[in-house]
């Protein structure tokens, strides 16, 4: 019986990064003989056991041949005489077909450190098409490791598209990927690596619509809204790793691609548009609710952020209210940096100020300030306390208003 180490962990030690996996393969093994050095099987499918002390998993090196389409469909073999080499044949990516022994001698069949070197993703065999959730990881991949794609690799998954293996997927397999891909260094790679083998389109057709959309009723040459969105996906990921602020950057503008450019950005309602399509997407995709509540906030009123100068108070009060600022100041935090993202997202705003942000969140703080325990020391009640609270905060934020100007 011999040990390796394999997958993740390897590729990147060789990397010099930190890594969370730590996958073994045994190799000249049989579940009786784990189960008698006290290791507990865990594995459905396949034989996958928990090291007795560490914990860590370990699976017997097997070889699987696909028997029906989409992710599940496959008869496993798990027997001593599978070789190691056999073991990674099956893996998805020569980076991920690498294994150490017990020396920590590196066992590479495939040239998986030449294309870590290289920075290629590059599949291992053509057993790649037999399961679509490789499109969704080498995707991820790409978001993280900021590689490119083999052209024979990304032949493969064109093909995969076209013959519907993606239709396979299952909702909470997508968004698993989708949500790990946005917390990812580059999360916008991961729909462009989609978009460039056609399942954009299949998996997320709202975000694929945006492509070629104008981004304003003047047409700017600069971007188109597809574009934009990547670019502000890219820089709300150097403000924050939140993955609720970075989904709600992603369908901030997805009514754009329903909507007529001549009907915006004045007197539209491809914000009312946007929320029909993420609820939708939400749904099928079964995305938790807060990330769903924040995307409709700023949806709805990223402009509002934009604008903040130009709003009454009156205006300002409601839209805090709207996004339930008093109660929830954390979310809308989280909204100001999805506002901020979404401004910063074109061509030479990268690094330019956004004090709106601040300027709002000011006026936050200043209605903050007013007590409803003042109101009732004054002798407010009932219905009377909720109407002064209200004019009170309008008549603060007038008067910082006017400080201002």
């Amino acid at each position: 019986m011999k040990i390796y180490q394999v997958g993740g962990a390897v590729r990147d030690k060789l990397l010099a990064r930190p890594s969370k996996d730590k996958d073994w393969v045994v190799v000249g093994a049989t579940p009786h003989k784990l189960l008698e050095l006290g290791y507990t099987p865990v594995g459905q499918d396949f034989p996958v056991f928990l090291h007795p002390t560490t914990h860590e998993e370990y699976a017997l090196a097997r070889t699987e041949r696909k028997t029906k389409p989409g992710y599940t469909g496959f008869n496993v073999y798990a027997a001593p005489d599978v070789t190691l080499e056999e073991d990674l044949l099956r893996r998805d990516l020569t980076i991920n077909a690498m294994a150490l022994d017990s020396d920590g001698k590196l066992i590479d069949p495939f040239n998986g450190l030449k294309d870590l070197r290289a920075g290629i993703l590059r599949h291992v065999s053509l057993a790649f098409v037999e399961d679509p959730v490789r499109i969704l990881r080498l995707a991820r991949f790409t978001a993280r490791f900021n590689f490119s794609i083999a052209e024979e690799t990304l032949a493969l998954m064109i093909e995969m598209v076209n013959q519907g293996e993606v239709n396979a997927l299952v909702a909470e397999r997508v968004w698993q990927e989708t949500v790990r891909a946005l917390s990812e260094p580059q999360p916008q790679m991961f729909f462009e690596v989609l978009r460039s083998c056609n399942a954009l389109a299949r998996l997320f057709p709202e975000i694929d619509r945006l492509f070629g959309v104008p981004q304003s009723a003047e047409h700017h040459p600069e971007i188109d809204t597809g574009k934009h969105v990547m670019l502000c996906l890219q820089q709300a990921r150097l403000m924050t790793n939140d993955t609720k602020v970075l989904f709600a950057v992603l369908t901030h503008d997805l009514g754009k691609g329903t909507t007529p450019p001549e009907q915006y950005p004045k007197h539209t309602n491809h914000e009312e548009r946007a929320i029909e399509l993420i609820e939708a997407l939400c749904q099928r995709y079964r995305v938790p609710k807060q990330h769903y509540h924040l995307a409709v906030l700023v949806a709805r009123y990223h402009t509002y952020c934009h604008q903040i100068t130009a709003l009454s108070p009156e205006t300002v009060l409601e839209t805090l209210q709207n996004l339930d600022a008093f109660r929830r100041p954390q979310r809308f935090k989280q909204f100001l940096l999805a506002a901020e993202a979404d401004s910063r997202g074109r061509s030479g705003f990268a690094n330019k100020p956004y004090p709106q942000a601040k300027q709002f969140h000011r006026a936050y703080e200043i209605a903050c300030q007013v007590k409803v325990a003042d109101i009732l020391a004054d002798g407010f009640q009932k219905t009377a306390i909720g109407e002064e609270l209200h004019r009170r905060r309008v008549q603060a934020l007038e008067l910082i208003r006017c400080t201002h100007n």
